[in-house]
Formats: structure tokens, C-alpha cells, sequence
């Protein structure tokens, strides 16, 4: 991975980005994309748009969009009782045995305070208690105050949490972070505009880091109606089914250091598809290849929905132990999604026929 845009992911998975509360992470990416493309800019919702235009940009010009969401799993202060102790809800799909114990970082006003999330411990429950998977009712955050007086001076309702963020690298070009997902999508769509830079194109392209994709796909819906594309690539995670207890039937046989994920599907359009794997195999970047028999849950669907209809695919990174702290990818197969997306958009020209 080049040496800059590997500092690049480490700054992104080491920067909060709730859904709702992107724009720590979204000045990194404008940081960034200043350098390399011909226009930054960012709409009312939060979506930045990084933008290289055609060399001769005319009426029927395509408009590629590539999308990678920004905004990661989080956590709100709702209440803080009178010990101090910090109540909290989810902001998008937690696992409830993973959160527990888990050190923990509230995104006040001021900057990060460090705690952690517990519940009583299992000696002083009772047996039904011990064997029930608790709710958010059950737990709370502890942030070493002396009372609810000390927590309002640091702390108000409202105020975003994360896991413990840190990159940690791995053995075989692995690496560990929370929030892989999607910051390692976010990363690749932003690697493609680099490896653009200076590169003649026949198509605008769009360079997206949608917000709030967690909580419905919103910045994806907002920023594709805005962009209007003709083609639009959106780039998440994939659960990879290369660890104990995964069903093949199920997942399909999706494995770290294989290459990036292709979709198929109705959620896709076959011709972008075809194209995406003609590049792949004329750049001999490996792929991998998967069935999604309906819409996807990523910010591909919205994107195929926008106006009257976009040519749409899905480029996925293998992630293991998604929604958790501790999400691992391989980082060739990260790179590789990337080259793949810039010579897919620079051998697009406008007499391509997207129509299936």
C-alpha cells in the first residue's frame, strides 16, 4: 500500500464518525481530496463530493459515482443519573455480548473522554440474569465521575460514542480496527481519485463519502439524487465466511487476501458488472464473485433507485467480525478494490451502453 494513502486509513479508522456526527472524519476527507481532485465539495446533508471532471466534459458526458460511507456503528448519552453514570441507545445494528466490557470513548464538546460500559457482575446476579442477554436498559457507561454534577460539566445528552478507535496492523498484511466498516470502502474510493490524479478521463467522476449510511442509507439517497449518475459503484464491507462457524451455503465462499467482492444480482446492473470484471481481468486484479438475491442493504441500492434509475454495482472488501471492535481485513485486497474502481473509470467512454 502506498506509504501516504496508508497513513490516509489510519487516520480515517482513528477519527469518530457516528452516523450523524461525520464531520471529524469528513474534514479529513476534504484534507485529502483537495489534493487530487478538481473540486471539493459538500452538500447540505454532509455527503463531501470529490470531483474530476472529463477532459472535454459536453451534453452526454457520463457521470460516474463512487460511494463509500463514512459514518460508523455509535452509540448516544440519553441520561445521566445521579452517580454520574452515563445511559445510553444505539445509533445503528449493535450486537449487545460484543458491546459489553468494552472500552469506550464519549465525543463531548470538548474532545474524547474515555470509559467504559458495564454491568453488574455476574456474582451479584441471579441465575435467570446471568443467562440473558441484557438490554439497554441493563447497562450504562462509567467515566470515573464522583456525581451527576461532574458529568454535566464533561458530558451532555446527545453526545456521540464509540468504541476504543485504534488501527492495529496484523500477521500476513491483516489489520484490526473498529470501524472498518466502511471506512476501508471510504478509503478505496478516495485511493481511486489518487491513482486518477493526472490521468485523462472521457467521464466525470464523483468521488463520494456518504454520510449516515447505518441509520437507512440516507447520504447515499440525498447525494445520488444530487449527482444524477449515469453509472454508480458503491463500496462497503462483506461478511467473509473464512472463520469458525460460517455457512458456505449461505455467505458463499468469500475469503481474506482473494480480492475484492463482485456482486450479482438484481440490486446490479449486469453491464457495469461485465465491465467491472473485463478490468479486473485485463489488470489481472483478482476477484472474488457473489450472488445477492435481493436488494443489498448497502448504499448500492439507493444509488440504483435515485431518480429514474442508475447502472449500479457493488464493490465489497472481505471484513471479518463486522459490527464489532476488532474488524479485520486484508489490506492487498483493500488496494486492489481501489485500482480496480480507477481503471474501471478511466476506460469508460460515453458511447458505453449501460442499458441491461
Amino acid at each position: 500500500m502506498h506509504e501516504s494513502s496508508h497513513a490516509f486509513l489510519k487516520q480515517l479508522l482513528e477519527t469518530p464518525s457516528p452516523s450523524g456526527y461525520e464531520r471529524p472524519v469528513q474534514d479529513v476527507v476534504r484534507a485529502w481530496a483537495r489534493d487530487y481532485a478538481d473540486e471539493v465539495r459538500t452538500d447540505r446533508h454532509g455527503n463531501v463530493l470529490a470531483v474530476r471532471h472529463a477532459n472535454h466534459e459536453q451534453a452526454g458526458t457520463p457521470r460516474i459515482m463512487l460511494a463509500g460511507h463514512c459514518d460508523q456503528i455509535g452509540l448516544m448519552v440519553q441520561h445521566i443519573d445521579d452517580n454520574g453514570f452515563l445511559h445510553i441507545q444505539p445509533i445503528g445494528g449493535w450486537d449487545m455480548q460484543i458491546l459489553l466490557g468494552q472500552n469506550l470513548t464519549v465525543w463531548a464538546r470538548q474532545g474524547g473522554i474515555p470509559g467504559v460500559v458495564a454491568r453488574r457482575a455476574p456474582h451479584l446476579m441471579t441465575g435467570d440474569e446471568r443467562n440473558k442477554v441484557p438490554t439497554w436498559n441493563d447497562v450504562w457507561i462509567d467515566i470515573g465521575v464522583k456525581d451527576r454534577k461532574e458529568a454535566e460539566e464533561l458530558v451532555t445528552p446527545g453526545d456521540p460514542v464509540t468504541f476504543a478507535l485504534g488501527y492495529r496492523p496484523l500477521r500476513n498484511g491483516m489489520a484490526v480496527s473498529p470501524g472498518m466498516d466502511d471506512k476501508v470502502g471510504l478509503w478505496t474510493v478516495m485511493e481511486a481519485l489518487r491513482l486518477m490524479h493526472g490521468k485523462p478521463l472521457q467521464a466525470t467522476v464523483f468521488c463520494v463519502s456518504t454520510v449516515q449510511e447505518e441509520i437507512g442509507l440516507r447520504g447515499a439517497t440525498t447525494s445520488s439524487y444530487g449527482i444524477h449518475p449515469t453509472v454508480g459503484i458503491a463500496v462497503d464491507v462483506t461478511h467473509a465466511s473464512d472463520t469458525p462457524g460460517n455457512d458456505k451455503k449461505q455467505l458463499g465462499d468469500v475469503r481474506l487476501g482473494n480480492g475484492p467482492v463482485l456482486f450479482r444480482g438484481p440490486n446490479i446492473n449486469p453491464r457495469v458488472l461485465e465491465h467491472l470484471e473485463a478490468t479486473a481481468k485485463a489488470r489481472d486484479i483478482p476477484v472474488q464473485v457473489r450472488g445477492a438475491p435481493r436488494a443489498t442493504g448497502t448504499d448500492a441500492n439507493a444509488i440504483q433507485l435515485a431518480r429514474e434509475g442508475v447502472a449500479t454495482a457493488l464493490v465489497s472488501i472481505p471484513n471479518r467480525y463486522m459490527h464489532s471492535p476488532v474488524e479485520v481485513v486484508q489490506l492487498e485486497d483493500v488496494d486492489r478494490a481501489a485500482r480496480l474502481l480507477a481503471d474501471f473509470c478511466l476506460s469508460v467512454t460515453p458511447q458505453m451502453d449501460w442499458t441491461p
